[in-house]
């Protein structure tokens, strides 16, 4: 067993700070799953930046933990 979800596997990760569960893959899955498909983001995994580029490619295992952080306007 590697670790790694499948379609039907239900999956426990920490998405910034919050344990959750789901069906993702990958990073890029987790992101659409959570509605930021469109949204300019940044991501993390297990505390190693993941470039847009790379995020379909990088696979998703039990208790990775990911950031997401999204740009702010103002100051």
């Amino acid at each position: 067993m590697t670790g790694q979800p499948s379609q039907s596997t239900l999956a426990h990760i920490f998405v910034n700070g919050q344990s959750r569960s789901t069906h993702a893959a990958t990073l890029a899955e987790l992101l659409a799953e959570l509605g930021y498909l469109e949204g300019e983001v940044a991501t993390a995994l297990n505390g190693t930046f993941v470039p847009r580029g790379r995020r379909a490619e990088v696979q998703l295992a039990l208790n990775d933990a990911i950031e997401i952080v999204a740009p702010r306007q103002g100051g």
